[in-house]
Parts: structure tokens; C-alpha cells; sequence
């Protein structure tokens, strides 16, 4: 007999951020597992390829240049998926980052911050998790069932040095997880759920060489102290988010709601003593 509880098979998932290293394992991962997957991204040059692959490997994938701070630009990203799989059943909000102006260093203190850098990081951050959201989970509210989940991180769980706005936006992702949980249920019902995944530390393109040295591959001093503090001993591999992914998307999650899974190898246990 097969077993019902994790099936995701034949869902449809819009990923914001698709075309990242995280976003990109969770698309690439759901559609291995049967989802019908929209890769959402602003670069056509990386969601072509991804998509290409998926379709090579036997999956179901499409690819839709968003833009996440725009509604115009979320509501073409609907139309465009509800027009080729009638229905959508889960928002992955996975598009956010981060920019070294929003981040305080030795040579730029954070009272020297522009404004235009920490208002692009919030922007892209809180703006590309709630505006998405509003036009997705409209469809869901309509249908009265499907998944948000928000891609929150460990800064907002403990707040890292340095990269304030980044910390200050993923911590409003936590914070607009609970409250949406609650307004999901109390207006459309127990079937509309929305959750949230905060990654410990995983190399991708905007941090890899902030923690690895890009010359030698070792660790920064940076990157040695986040491995110090991991009671795992080591970074996180990016497919090591789709079987929380998967859990929370499928019918072994339909009494979960409102909560913050940390998939990070222990770091937000450890007191570091």
C-alpha cells in the first residue's frame, strides 16, 4: 500500500526565489517527488536551464521572470501559472537576500548605513514574502486550501553580527508567519496553512566566500566560528531542506500551523559552552 502521508505528487508549488541554490534544490526536489513545480525568478538565464533539467529528469516545470516587490509582476506570475495547472497549491517563499551596504564592517559602521541599501534589503526580504503572498494566498483563500511557507533564517532566531537589515527582515518573516497563520485560519478555514523552514547555514553565492576563503576553499574566521557553534561540525547541503519541505507541504503536516522549523545542525541549541 502506498503511503498517503507525505504525497505530494501532482501538487502545484510556485517558488519564489527559484533560482537560487536553495530555492533551486527545493524546486528541483519537490519535482522529483511528483509536485508541478513554477520556478519564479528574475533570471531567465539561470530558470531556463533548471527548468530544462527538471522536464530532463521526468518532471513537471515551468518558469515565470518575477519580479517578488511588484504586484503587477505576482499577479502575471498567477495568471501565467493558473492558465497552464488551473490551480495552485503551495507558495514556497524562498526569494530574499542580503547586499553588503545593509551589512556593518570594520570599514562601515552601522551608523553610516544608506538608506537606500537597508530599504532594498527590507524590500526584497519583507516586501518579496508579503506581496507574493497576497496574490497567492488570495488564490489559495478562494480555493479554501493550500500552503504558504516563508523561508525564514537563524539571524532572526539569534540575531548575527554584521548583516543588521538582513537580521531586522527575516525576523518580520518569522514575526508575519505567526500572525498570517492565524488570520488564514480564523478567516478561511483549518485547510489554508502557512509555516516557515529558518535555515542554519548553507554555502550559496552570496555568502560563500564571506565563509570560505575564495582563494584557498578553507574557512574565514567568519566561517570557522558558525562550524564552532554547529554542534553538527559542518554547513548545511541544500537538499537537506526538501524533506521538511516535503513534510509541511504534504497531508502528515495538516495540523501544523504557525510554526518555525529550524533545519540547522543543532545551531540554535547551542549556547556555545
Amino acid at each position: 500500500m502506498t503511503d498517503s502521508l507525505f504525497n505530494i505528487h501532482g501538487k502545484v508549488v510556485v517558488i519564489t526565489g527559484g533560482t537560487g541554490v536553495l530555492g533551486g534544490a527545493m524546486a528541483r526536489g519537490l519535482a522529483d517527488r511528483g509536485a508541478r513545480v513554477a520556478v519564479l525568478g528574475r533570471s531567465t538565464e539561470k530558470g531556463t536551464p533548471l527548468v530544462d533539467l527538471i522536464r530532463k529528469a521526468g518532471g513537471e516545470a515551468m518558469f515565470v521572470s518575477t519580479d517578488v516587490t511588484s504586484v503587477d509582476s505576482c499577479t502575471a506570475a498567477l495568471a501565467d501559472v493558473t492558465g497552464k495547472w488551473s490551480r495552485v497549491d503551495a507558495l514556497v517563499n524562498a526569494a530574499g537576500g542580503n547586499q553588503p551596504g545593509a551589512t556593518a564592517t570594520p570599514d562601515l559602521s552601522f551608523f553610516d548605513l544608506p538608506a537606500e541599501a537597508l530599504r532594498g534589503v527590507m524590500d526584497l526580504n519583507i516586501l518579496g514574502t508579503l506581496l507574493p503572498t497576497q496574490v497567492f494566498g488570495r488564490q489559495l483563500s478562494q480555493q479554501g486550501e493550500g500552503v504558504v511557507i516563508n523561508i525564514s533564517s537563524m539571524a532572526a532566531i539569534k540575531p548575527l553580527t554584521r548583516v543588521v537589515g538582513y537580521s531586522a527582515s527575516k525576523a518580520a518573516i518569522t514575526n508575519f508567519t505567526y500572525w498570517l497563520s492565524v488570520y488564514m485560519c480564523q478567516n478561511f478555514g483549518e485547510k489554508v496553512r502557512v509555516n516557515a523552514i529558518a535555515p542554519g547555514f548553507f554555502l550559496t553565492e552570496q555568502n560563500r566566500f564571506l565563509l570560505t576563503s575564495k582563494e584557498t576553499g578553507e574557512l574565514t574566521a567568519r566561517g570557522k566560528s558558525i562550524i564552532d557553534h554547529t554542534p553538527m561540525g559542518r554547513f548545511g547541503e541544500a537538499d537537506e531542506l526538501i524533506g521538511t519541505l516535503v513534510w509541511l507541504l504534504s497531508p502528515a503536516a495538516k495540523f501544523v500551523t504557525g510554526v518555525v522549523v529550524p533545519v540547522d545542525g543543532g545551531f540554535s541549541a547551542f549556547g556555545g559552552i
